[in-house]
């Protein structure tokens, strides 16, 4: 027996990193943080073009779609390629046939083509971080649906914080920012608790030490795999919702696993909380109501079932009633021919990454 649900939302993704499956190991083991973001995620996002983006969102968002999630909410960041980059990332989306929010997420540590050892608050704002600015206002002033992206408070002054916040507002839409994700963050509530209001996206905010207005993001596996602690989201009044942080966008996935992570931390929690938080990302997509996912378990609505039921897969989805998944396959597009063509983007990505 079947059973359907609302299409699932992703409401924290990096389709930029689709492609990073096999990327080439850093020349040293990261042993914190910070240096995984150094060593692994800011030389990818660095390596990346145009081209490559498109097939790595286009891989992305054909994953999500194929486990029941038609809808993202996307942070992106390629510095050597910010020009253009949203309607890239829009386009791919839209031929898969997924909704997407997204942003780009503006950042000092880039000036040029140099990358800075250390961003103090009070530093002038770079000339990257305004380009990137720049693509947000561009994108949304063209009618594009997102949100200001920055990528954290402790890589950007004030001034490009401040600059980003004013331009949200100017754009009727909140900031979509990585909060107190890390030790080296930790700054971040102090920095923002005068600009922040509940159309920002707060993302991770396991060291936030204080409220924040905005909806905060939790994103379970990804602080697990960078040992940066637990962020314990009920500890805050904000509504909370679940992202993946960019390793894929099997929601019901991430979902499993922050409860048994939840769990871990308080005995006394039920599945019911962490299905609310899986739900709290569809008002940024009022119009998924109109989604339906058939599964292939017969109880589905129930958390308790879900919480402890595996191999629960997406059967069918339907985007605005029509069929876009059929028996676990794509209608719309060649799912093969999209893996092979993101492959191919992969090997260009990957010699770039082994000469840096």
């Amino acid at each position: 027996m079947s059973f359907e649900t609302r299409g699932l939302v992703c409401a924290h993704h990096h389709l930029y990193s689709s492609l990073a499956r096999g990327m080439p190991a850093p020349d040293v083991t990261p042993d914190s943080f910070l240096s995984i973001l150094q060593n692994v995620w800011w030389k990818l996002d660095v390596a990346l073009d145009l081209e490559t983006l498109y097939w790595s969102a286009a891989l992305g968002a054909a994953e999500a779609l194929c486990n029941g999630t038609t809808a993202i909410i996307d942070h992106h960041e390629s510095p050597m390629a910010i020009d253009g980059s949203l309607d890239v990332i829009a386009d791919a989306c839209s031929m898969i046939g997924v909704k997407a929010n997204l942003s780009y997420g503006v950042t000092d540590r880039w000036d040029g083509a140099t990358l800075r050892s250390k961003v103090s608050p009070l530093s002038p704002m770079t000339d990257g971080a305004a380009r990137g600015l720049r693509e947000n206002e561009r994108f949304l002033r063209a009618g594009g649906r997102g949100m200001v992206g920055v990528h954290a408070s402790f890589t950007c002054t004030d001034e490009t914080i401040e600059s980003a916040a004013a331009l949200a507002e100017t754009m009727n839409t909140g900031v979509h920012i990585h909060v107190a994700e890390g030790l080296d963050d930790k700054d971040a509530g102090a920095r923002l608790q005068d600009l922040a209001n509940d159309k920002w996206l707060l993302i991770h905010a396991v060291h936030l030490d204080r409220d924040l207005q905005g909806t905060i993001v939790h994103n379970p596996r990804s602080n697990m795999n960078n040992s940066v602690g637990y962020a314990n989201p009920v500890r805050f009044t904000n509504d909370v919702a679940l992202g993946t942080d960019g390793i894929g966008a099997d929601m019901l996935e991430e979902a499993r696993l922050a409860y048994v992570r939840l769990r871990e931390s308080d005995v006394t929690q039920t599945p019911e909380t962490v299905w609310q938080w899986l739900r709290n990302a569809d008002k940024f997509f009022p119009e998924i109501e109109k989604d339906t996912v058939t599964w292939s378990y017969d109880q589905t609505d129930s958390p308790w079932h879900v919480a402890f039921t595996p191999g629960v897969r997406c059967v069918d989805v339907r985007v605005n009633g029509d069929l876009v998944v059929e028996n676990g396959k794509p209608t719309r597009f060649d799912m093969n021919e999209i893996r092979t063509k993101a492959a191919e983007a992969a090997i260009k990505l990957h010699k770039k990454l082994a000469l840096r």
